[in-house]
């Protein structure tokens, strides 16, 4: 469910180590399963283990996460990441905001899926995001900007040169094209 790096590991022991005994790590996602979705990291004291956690077993400590957050946490990560200016922990949870569907799942799951997980979190340094609309009968997907994406003058190369790109190749056959049907107009909240 929970990969955590050996420096992020070594990293919790020693915060751990100051802590009242018996006191492990919390991970959880507050507003799973939605855009708003927030990923976080906790001290859990052992009054605060709940029946239905599920414990997960690392070096030296264990990491506890409630029934609600597990399916939002598949293929999460803790890092320690280190540059100039010291270290880091990061928690990637790329399911967060929406949980994982099946290889099998219906076409318009598995786009949604991969718009929310992959392709959102890209445009969101620009202050943007997409949504899908439709995907017509003849395979193209319909897409509507929203945010900094909205009257960007970026907007057509990052639609075929980015998006198209990226969907045609995980679903070929598929999806035959993508089509923005925004009303761009450009404004305060445009990305420059």
């Amino acid at each position: 469910m929970i990969t955590i790096s050996e420096a992020a590991q070594a990293h919790f022991v020693k915060l751990l180590d100051g802590q009242p005994e018996g006191t492990h790590i919390r991970v959880f996602v507050i507003s799973p399963g939605t855009p708003q979705a927030e990923c976080g990291v906790s001290y859990c004291p052992p009054d605060a283990v709940e029946a239905d956690d599920i414990e997960l077993e690392f070096n030296g400590f264990k990491a506890m996460v409630d029934e609600k957050s597990a399916p939002f946490l598949e293929e999460a990560s803790i890092d320690l990441v280190a540059d100039q200016l010291g270290s880091q922990l990061t928690l990637k949870a790329p399911n967060a905001k929406m949980r994982k569907v099946s290889d099998d799942a219906p076409l318009t799951e598995r786009l949604e899926y991969m718009i929310q997980a992959e392709i959102n979190p890209q445009l969101a340094s620009h202050g943007g995001h997409i949504m899908l609309v439709e995907i017509t009968d003849d395979g193209v997907a319909v897409l509507q900007f929203g945010g900094g994406c909205n009257g960007c003058s970026m907007v057509d190369v990052t639609l075929k040169d980015g998006i198209e790109t990226q969907l045609l190749e995980r679903f070929p056959g598929e999806l035959t094209g993508v089509r923005d049907v925004t009303d761009h107009q450009h404004g305060d909240h445009s990305y420059q």
